[in-house]
């Protein structure tokens, strides 16, 4: 299994080539995927936007790790994804990988800052320091005056700031974001479009899934999807977008 010995900030934090998926259906067999190749460097934030079923959704759980390529490669950081054993899947997840879901997958019976906490406690933190990160990430989340509530008293726009925070609880190289306005109204969802914004001038590395224009226009790049494959990328107006097409920066796709 290759692990490449470059400084990250020499690889790419994504790489996919030749990535294909189909599943078998009852009347025919879907292709999902039909041999993607997506780049995404360290410090870009690309939406891939498409119609439903273009193949979203199916390349951020391969790139996730939770589901698995027909034919294809996949590196995250210079590591690869395929072939690996779910043990070691969930190893690359807690150093690489911070997920947000649609419907936020919290734990009611934990209060926010446990919510938080808990992946920094799995990858072996001390639960003193994951509090701390826990804490930290509340406040740059707006919403360190909830730490000692439970998830379902807050607001969908709330709840996903919490999942967000909880995604980035070990300092994920690659953020992956699967629609995560899609269960909100359009302020809630152009809250966490500006939130990811201003993730990503921070440096975070982010790859989003959405149907939504609106919130596609946070990211740098926009790469449009359609029937299993890539059709192309295109820049946005953000001003980070601005400042990487005048340098001659990479198209990510």
């Amino acid at each position: 299994m290759y692990m490449t010995d470059t400084p990250k900030d020499q690889v790419d934090a994504l790489t996919a080539r030749g990535v294909r998926k189909t599943y078998e259906a009852e009347n025919a067999p879907v292709r999902a995927l039909r041999g993607v190749d997506l780049v995404v460097p360290h410090g870009e934030f690309i939406a891939l936007m498409g119609p439903s079923g273009c193949g979203k959704s199916t390349l951020l759980n391969l790139v996730a790790g939770l589901d698995t390529p027909d034919e294809g490669s996949i590196f995250v950081s210079g590591e690869e994804v395929t072939g690996r054993s779910e043990d070691d899947l969930a190893r690359l997840r807690r150093r690489h990988i911070g997920i947000v879901f649609q419907f936020f997958n919290l734990l009611d019976g934990m209060t926010v800052l446990e919510n938080v906490a808990l992946p920094a406690v799995i990858a072996g933190r001390s639960r003193r320091a994951a509090e701390s990160r826990a804490r930290d990430l509340l406040d740059l989340l707006g919403i360190a005056e909830k730490a000692g509530a439970v998830p379902g008293v807050l607001s969908g726009g709330q709840r996903q700031r919490l999942a967000i925070a909880r995604a980035l609880a070990n300092e994920p190289t690659l953020l992956l974001a699967d629609e995560p306005t899609g269960a909100l109204d359009s302020e809630g969802g152009l809250e966490i479009a500006e939130l990811l914004g201003r993730l990503h001038e921070g440096g975070q590395t982010i790859l989003l899934v959405t149907h939504d224009a609106g919130v596609a226009a946070s990211a740098q790049r926009i790469v449009q999807m359609q029937d299993g494959r890539i059709l192309g990328a295109a820049a946005t107006d953000s001003p980070l977008a601005t400042a990487a097409g005048s340098s001659g920066g990479p198209s990510g796709a």
